[in-house]
């Protein structure tokens, strides 16, 4: 239990979509970090808006554009009203641990201006500890050193100043069914296959470096990943994931993940991008 009073200073938004199955453990796990949780709904079908004004949140409805534009959207129009925000999807919930850490930074911060978070995937109910991501997001920011960037598909948060990592993990837990994970995974393949065509060098990117920064780093592997030849890298990606990453210990949801995500959804990318090299102009 977390009996210190959550900080007042702290905006938490937290994105929306068809979200009721899980927003109540979201919101009741951020609620013990801040007490003012925006709720930004994309016109959800179901009931998220009736659930998070219930549990005192306080709910706008927006269209969605895409990642990038809705969190922008927050940060500028209902951000600056407080020194520092916290960033969430719909179902990260965040760990004990997660809760104290941020605690902490927000009453102790030093000299840095963000803080990272791991992020703990799911997939089909099960935590991935070894096929999973795990990686690595700042979401804890102070008003007016952080943006989205600005890319059309994993996207990340920038920081004008110093950045720090936290203990703790976002249990990412991708409540969503197999048909609906593997539709939206198609249609951000025609993001990423956007994405990888617009230029590198765009100021408002995350920057790909070697540094202490794993989001740098990352992108930098990222980068080094699209210059190698099509299919033969979604193939590699799929056995760095599943053996050399050993992946395969996660069991038979272990090899599920990493063939959809590491090398059907990325086969799929490189398919749109030959479809495109191959249309007319």
């Amino acid at each position: 239990m977390h009996s210190a009073k959550p900080d007042d200073s702290l905006l938490i938004v937290i994105l929306t979509y068809n979200s009721a199955g899980v927003i109540e453990r979201t919101v009741r796990a951020a609620q013990q970090v801040g007490q003012n949780v925006l709720v930004v709904d994309s016109h959800s079908a179901d009931n998220t808006r009736e659930l998070a004004a219930a549990l005192g949140c306080t709910v706008v409805e927006r269209a969605f554009k895409h990642y990038a534009d809705q969190r922008n959207w927050a940060i500028q129009e209902h951000g600056s009203a407080y020194p520092w925000q916290l960033h969430l999807d719909a179902d990260e919930v965040l760990s004990d641990q997660a809760i104290a850490s941020l605690r902490k930074a927000l009453q102790a911060p030093g000299d840095n201006d963000g803080f990272l978070l791991k992020r703990l995937t799911y997939f089909m109910d099960q935590p991935l500890r070894w096929a999973g991501e795990n990686s690595w997001h700042m979401r804890l920011f102070r008003s007016g050193t952080g943006a989205c960037e600005d890319r059309l598909y994993d996207q990340h948060f920038t920081c004008s100043g110093k950045v720090m990592r936290l203990q703790g993990v976002m249990h990412d837990l991708n409540v969503s069914a197999l048909a609906e994970w593997t539709a939206r995974h198609n249609r951000w393949s025609d993001l990423e296959a956007s994405e990888v065509a617009r230029p590198a060098d765009n100021p408002g990117k995350l920057q790909g470096e070697l540094s202490s920064d794993p989001r740098k780093r990352m992108r930098l592997y990222k980068g080094a990943y699209y210059r190698l030849p099509r299919i033969w890298r979604s193939l590699g990606y799929f056995l760095f994931r599943y053996v050399v990453l050993l992946g395969f210990i996660d069991g038979r949801t272990g090899f599920y993940y990493c063939f959809f995500q590491s090398l059907w959804f990325r086969m799929l990318v490189d398919a749109k991008l030959d479809e495109a090299a191959a249309s007319p102009p």
